[in-house]
């Protein structure tokens, strides 16, 4: 056959920079995204911080195309935000004394205790550490539960940094490491032991029973409530006294540090991305003060490109180009976390008004049919995200859930279930703990059927040890 040339017509998306701008920004944490303006103000002339008393150019002068990607790279087709109008407006600079319910004191409306992973954040920002290990450090905080523990493999962190770092298991243990040591001592720990380990390397050298302790910690903790103090003096051939001082050090130590952070009582700014609050009844939702555009188009240098030489013009104008990607994707972004956070409200408005035990099951394919949206921008779009509601801070991925199918045909969510098993776990004997078994058992006679495996796998999710480790003697 002969090569030849043909003609033929076909649809094929295509994903342009500014679209993958958008994406990419979408799925940035606030953290991250601060990072990511900063870094842009520095590296491009034609972009500064906003400020009023400048004659810059705002975002809200420059239209935008809002986030879809269609999941692999399709138009976009969201509508517009008005930054200017009342819904651009955070709820505690808009809200006067009559429009707040009364149910919602002042103090939870303004207030807010520093989370685990703010803290931790802080001060890995505050580390000497390199840019690369800063990003290893990121990605081992958010993986830290509220408990302080680290309930991810070390590998599925490691493929949670690629493609942008390519890192070794070493250099992931040597910035773990680090983090352990942060305030609280001890978060980022695998296992109890590993936990008060950590907390007790911290501690005077001359500390008694300081060395056993750290011993008992590493291998003994899983037989002490068993065997008791005088078993594991037998078994360890110690005088039990030494073996009492340290477990009663072991006991002084925190196996929850992470639990300490958020419960304090200070005052803090509020810093999510969302603000929820119930207004005559209703529930309404808003972008916070901290999700608005905050970088401008500088119009000094944007003047100059009128009067520049002929590289130098061409040089600000590619410059002024990409300042208005930058705010044409930041505006994007804004609308389509506020577009997916008005439906999780309509959706879950029973789980803000009573907690966990009322959340339905909702899937990402529920949200994104409703909104407009394709699954993978709605993951986006939640990803790392927060909101400030009545019932404290929350992540907007505490919305979703996935359902069993109860006795009396309707349906109920895992965490609502979790919630279930939780109370049951704190009303119970702590002489005779309930078994995985007999919790599922207490389950569906309340017309819950869930298997003894699922109520084991709901257990560790919350990080409640077995009905055997529960027990309390005297």
């Amino acid at each position: 056959m002969k090569p030849r040339l043909q003609a033929a017509l076909g649809q094929h998306l295509v994903m342009t920079p500014q679209l993958r701008q958008a994406i990419r920004l979408l799925q940035l944490s606030a953290i991250e995204l601060e990072a990511e303006l900063t870094n842009a103000v520095e590296t491009n002339p034609l972009l500064d911080w906003a400020d009023p008393s400048i004659g810059s150019i705002s975002a809200d002068d420059v239209p935008h195309p809002p986030i879809e990607d269609g999941g692999d790279g399709g138009e976009p087709n969201a509508p517009e935000v008005d930054w200017n109008s009342k819904d651009g407006d955070t709820w505690y600079e808009r809200l006067g004394p009559s429009d707040r319910d009364d149910d919602i004191p002042m103090a939870e409306q303004v207030a807010e205790a520093d989370t685990l992973h703010d803290h931790l954040l802080w001060q890995l920002h505050l580390s000497p550490l390199s840019h690369r290990d800063r990003q290893i450090g990121v990605a081992l905080i958010e993986a830290i539960d509220d408990d302080g523990y680290m309930r991810q493999p070390l590998d599925a962190i490691l493929d949670s940094l690629k493609p942008q770092v390519e890192a070794s298991l070493d250099e992931v243990l040597t910035v773990l490491h680090q983090v352990q040591r942060f305030d609280p001592v001890g978060a980022g720990a695998r296992t109890v032991g590993e936990c008060l380990t950590v907390q007790l390397e911290q501690l005077p050298d001359d500390t008694p029973g300081r060395t056993l302790a750290r011993m008992l910690a590493s291998d003994s903790l899983d037989r002490l409530p068993r065997i008791g103090i005088a078993g594991l003096a037998a078994e360890l051939k110690r005088d039990p006294n030494e073996v009492e001082t340290a477990v009663h050090l072991l006991r002084s130590l925190d196996p929850r540090p992470g639990a300490q952070i958020g419960a304090i009582g200070s005052d803090t700014y509020i810093a999510p991305d969302v603000v929820i609050w119930r207004q005559h009844g209703m529930w309404r939702v808003t972008l916070a003060q901290n999700m608005r555009p905050r970088v401008a188009i500088h119009r000094g240098y944007e003047g100059m490109i009128r009067h520049a030489s002929p590289s130098d013009a061409s040089y600000l104008r590619g410059h002024l180009q990409e300042a208005r990607w930058l705010l044409k994707s930041l505006e994007a972004r804004g609308d389509t976390l506020l577009k997916v956070a008005r439906c999780l409200i309509r959706q879950q408005a029973s789980f803000l008004e009573f907690g966990d035990g009322a959340l339905r099951p909702l899937t990402l394919r529920e949200v994104a049919a409703e909104v407009g949206l394709h699954e993978s921008t709605v993951s986006r779009a939640i990803a790392r995200k927060y909101a400030r509601t009545p019932r404290g801070t929350v992540p907007l991925r505490a919305f979703f859930a996935s359902g069993i199918e109860t006795g009396t045909g309707g349906e109920t969510s895992s965490t609502a279930i979790q919630s279930m098993i939780r109370q049951l776990i704190e009303a119970e004997n702590p002489r005779k703990p309930l078994s995985d078994a007999r919790l599922a058992e207490t389950l569906k006679a309340t017309g819950v059927p869930v298997a003894r495996r699922t109520v084991a796998k709901y257990r560790e999710a919350m990080s409640i040890p077995s009905s055997q480790d529960r027990v309390r003697i005297g």
